[in-house]
């Protein structure tokens, strides 16, 4: 594999140089460009075809509109982002641009796009209520053309290149999908039935607790807690946003996210309150608070009964327990499409929970402490390995298609 003989420059900034021999060239020159005629409400759920409603969203839908290989990017919200269709006959949405009867390889237009579409339909991104991207745009994209041998040889050098990493990243994703089901196994597990593997079990009467050791309470959450509203009435504390990387404080300097008129009606959280969205039960969360500060007066405050004091660390595993393995979710109420899945109070402080002599409590959290901050070094550790694969893949990419190496069948 060795670098062209000569190159010349491209004359665009994001390219650089490309060999001499190559000639520069607008897509529009190349392939036919147009979008679809269906809409989202054509889509059909025992279609004969795909439909591409967006780049990453196929459906499908009772007619064809092509039959054969393009190349398919979302006009709009998913801009940038690319599709290879090779399957023969599918449809496309309205907002979907289809690239096809391409006079060169229709793969390399594929990985030419892959790799520098994204940030050119950004730069010219329309912005309205979405993002999109404009016809003339795609239609004036500049792409390289090689030697039609050259195409040939560098998309089979991209096939089996990015083919083997794409097989290391699937095993990695893998790993870290075992390694979640395995840190929510090991916190329902050890939070139900403790540490003690050989402790006689009784039957809690309660069905995700199942059995836990027969010395261990089973009460109402509502013996244990209560729910606080304490409005501040005041801005001098700092906001307090649930995210589920847990309960962080809010940079209001940065216009970042949704932002108050004023946050004066918010109310108040004190460090070890339990501050939860009961709104939104599938992706919202709960923590235990490390910080003094004020959250929406639509969140759920909560606390230990002055009178009962509890280990916090094991009731803040229980509680997000409860929202990785959807006990919330299946006690709530509302419009779960519309993001209106909510856990009224009532039923909420009527929910049974393990509890568990404090002494065990702070043994079992100290314990998962420990046990998935280890977990957490492995995903830390797996994830860093992913974006150099990932970081590598472009640069094979990015290299291979603008010349910067060449690429000689066999090698």
């Amino acid at each position: 594999m060795n670098d062209y003989i000569s190159y010349k420059e491209s004359g665009i900034e994001w390219l650089g140089s490309i060999p001499k021999s190559w000639d520069l060239i607008r897509l529009k020159y190349l392939a036919q460009i147009t979008t679809g005629n269906k809409d989202a409400v054509d889509a059909v759920s025992d279609g004969k075809y795909p439909f591409f409603i967006r780049s990453k969203n196929v459906e499908c839908i009772d007619e064809y509109a092509y039959d054969g290989e393009a190349v398919l990017t979302a006009g709009d919200g998913d801009i940038g982002k690319i599709v290879h269709y090779i399957d023969g006959k599918f449809n496309f949405h309205q907002r979907v641009y289809c690239i096809y009867n391409a006079t060169m390889s229709t793969k390399l237009i594929y990985y030419y796009f892959g790799e520098f579409f994204a940030n050119e339909a950004e730069r010219h991104n329309a912005k309205s209520t979405v993002d999109s991207i404009r016809l003339p745009v795609l239609k004036n994209f500049p792409i390289v053309v090689p030697s039609p041998k050259e195409q040939k040889e560098i998309v089979d050098y991209l096939d089996r290149v990015t083919g083997q990493i794409d097989y290391s990243l699937d095993g990695f994703e893998n790993q870290l999908k075992m390694l979640e089901t395995y840190r929510r196994e090991v916190i329902a597990n050890t939070i139900t039935k403790g540490l003690d593997k050989t402790a006689p079990m009784k039957d809690s009467g309660v069905d995700w607790m199942g059995e836990v050791p027969k010395h261990w309470n089973v009460t109402k959450m509502k013996w244990m807690f209560e729910i606080v509203k304490r409005i501040y009435g005041a801005e001098d504390r700092d906001i307090l946003s649930i995210t589920q990387r847990g309960i962080k404080i809010k940079d209001i300097d940065s216009n970042d996210g949704q932002l108050a008129e004023s946050y004066a009606n918010y109310q108040v959280v004190n460090v070890n309150d339990f501050a939860m969205n009961s709104m939104d039960l599938l992706t919202g969360w709960v923590d235990c608070s490390p910080y003094e500060g004020v959250t929406s007066p639509d969140y759920r405050v909560f606390r230990f009964h002055p009178d009962k004091p509890q280990c916090h660390t094991y009731y803040k595993y229980l509680f997000q327990m409860c929202y990785t393995n959807r006990i919330f979710y299946r006690l709530g109420q509302g419009v779960s499409n519309l993001g209106r899945w909510r856990l009224q109070a009532d039923q909420f402080l009527n929910i049974r929970l393990p509890q568990p002599p404090i002494e065990e409590q702070e043994q079992i959290a100290a314990y998962l402490d420990t046990k998935v901050g280890q977990i957490e070094e492995l995903t830390a550790d797996i994830k860093a390995q992913i974006e150099k694969l990932k970081e590598y893949r472009k640069i094979v990419i990015h290299d291979a298609v603008t010349g910067k190496i060449k690429v000689t069948e066999g090698e």
